[in-house]
């Protein structure tokens, strides 16, 4: 489901404590349409469920959300930010990653993935990471598929029906529409700069989430994305 289309559904209960430790308030979480997958589910993914609605759409626990982004953003920071390369071959994600690469100064790798981008050493495009983060584990597969080979980490980005083989580290988010992945991706900028200390705790960031979300697409050019 992408958050262009959300119905109204029901709150997930957030204790006044646990509000105030999330990154961003659960309503903005809710509008962004992070919370929102398919109708599919896969075995791996049921354990970041809350509930599923009526007409079968899963919806997830916004708490693991927050709380795998935490821990990405964390792990992330780890690594040099050159050596970090993030996918999207998505058309929604393409401008929220190289909006993130651009203020982090990670490895923007967008569109169609050239086979051997980091497995062969003399291709042009080649790319040596350290980390490799993919916003979709079916249509990014090639990435994950060459990050297995070369043996370095994979964190990915997946909705209720992706399968995670080959993945060390998943947050489970709305992983289709651009305002989710807008907001994932500008979540995860801000809090690698606060962990490098690019930013203090408690200080803003000099950009919105706004700023990393894709323009609409034409129906039929979304409909093709999405499969």
């Amino acid at each position: 489901m992408s958050d262009e289309e959300r119905p109204e559904t029901p709150k997930q209960e957030i204790t006044e404590v646990e509000e105030r430790g999330l990154l961003v308030p659960s309503e903005v979480y809710r509008k962004a349409g992070v919370i929102y997958g398919t109708q599919i589910c896969t075995k791996y993914m049921r354990q970041f469920i809350y509930r599923v609605l009526p007409d079968g759409f899963y919806l997830f626990d916004l708490k693991k959300i927050d709380e795998r982004i935490r821990i990405a953003a964390r792990f992330l920071s780890t690594y040099e930010p050159s050596r970090i390369a993030v996918v999207a071959t998505r058309i929604y994600a393409q401008k929220p990653v190289a909006t993130m690469c651009s203020k982090i100064g990670c490895r923007a790798v967008v569109g169609r993935i050239p086979p051997g981008i980091f497995t062969n050493p003399r291709l042009e495009f080649y790319i040596e990471p350290d980390v490799v983060v993919v916003t979709d584990t079916r249509t990014d597969r090639q990435a994950i598929v060459e990050a297995s080979k070369i043996g370095v980490p994979v964190v990915a980005l997946a909705d209720t029906d992706n399968k995670v083989e080959d993945v060390d580290l998943i947050i489970p988010v709305n992983n289709k529409g651009r305002r989710s992945l807008a907001l994932v991706y500008w979540l995860l900028t801000v809090n690698i700069m606060r962990n490098r200390g690019l930013l203090k705790p408690d200080q803003e960031p000099p950009f919105s989430y706004e700023e990393f979300m894709a323009g609409k697409v034409a129906a039929e050019e979304a409909q093709q994305d999405s499969l």
